[in-house]
């Protein structure tokens, strides 16, 4: 069982030496991956429902903080890192520029030596899509094409694409990613138009906010549509993160049961002077330590 770390890039924490001490500590500590979330805006006031709170609010978020670029974070990560893999979770695809994206994958991937994880989601927040000019309504299906989009970008030489939302014609994105045939991209949320699309386009799932019993009902659902397809859950990688749900250690053997292959924890360190104890912690009580 691999266990990943969320990374935290709020601020006023996520100064450049707090990055770098809990990337290197992590990496020392044998974790496999760390994690970063995603929001270009945030907002004092908003009707949209964060899917993972009661109130549906963020949470841990004041009105002065916001979030770090993904991959900029990832890549300050990667400077001081060699071995530990280096993921979102999640990127909101359909908010972005698809070519933009796919230029700051590759390149981060370029730079780690091949050890990116593309988290994609299509996002809940309205009001952050608005601000941005992109409309909310069929975000799903601007997904799909824009994951297609990628794919042609760091795949093929010359690169063409003829869609409804995105159109590329003798397009050259270099350098490609070190990952071949490109970084895995995995699909994060629980709702069946989530788990169609990990079954439709991805190659993995990234499930949030789960105990083992919430785990199962959703792969459940996920195994019904992979057949449905012709394929299987041994075509994935399965990466679930408790969040904010009861966990220790003694959950493992129930994930590992479940055919889930990482286990992404929620141990964010207060300040640069708690990262230590704070991996060491979550290390003992996750077995990467005795």
């Amino acid at each position: 069982m691999k266990i990943g770390l969320f990374l935290a890039t709020i601020n006023p924490i996520a100064t450049p030496e707090y990055i770098a001490a809990f990337a290197s500590g992590a990496e020392e500590r044998g974790f496999d991956s760390l994690w970063v979330g995603e929001h270009a805006l945030l907002f004092e006031d908003y009707a949209s429902a964060y899917p993972y709170s009661e109130d549906g609010k963020l949470i841990g978020l004041s009105s002065e903080s916001g979030m770090l670029d993904p991959f900029l974070a990832l890549g300050w990560a990667a400077a001081v890192t060699r071995e530990i893999k280096l993921a979102t979770g999640i990127c909101i695809l359909p908010q972005r520029n698809p070519v933009y994206t796919a230029k700051e994958v590759a390149t981060l991937d370029w730079l780690s030596g091949g050890r990116t994880l593309l988290g994609l989601g299509v996002g809940w927040l309205k009001e952050e899509f608005d601000n941005l000019g992109v409309p909310f309504e069929r975000r799903g299906a601007r997904c799909a094409e824009y994951v297609e989009v990628l794919k042609r970008l760091w795949c093929d030489p010359v690169s063409n694409h003829e869609g409804e939302f995105h159109q590329l014609s003798g397009a050259r994105l270099y350098p490609k990613p070190v990952q071949t045939p490109h970084p895995p991209i995995l699909f994060g949320g629980e709702s069946d138009a989530a788990l169609r699309r990990v079954a439709h386009q991805g190659d993995g799932w990234f499930g949030f906010n789960h105990t083992p019993e919430s785990a199962a009902e959703c792969l459940a659902r996920l195994d019904a549509l992979l057949a449905a397809r012709g394929r299987s859950r041994a075509d994935l990688d399965i990466s679930l993160s408790p969040y904010l749900q009861p966990s220790s250690g003694k959950d493992l053997p129930h994930f590992e049961e479940l055919g889930v292959d990482r286990v992404v924890l929620l141990a964010m360190a207060p300040s640069l002077e708690a990262i230590p104890t704070t991996l060491d912690a979550a290390a003992r009580e996750y077995g990467l330590a005795p």
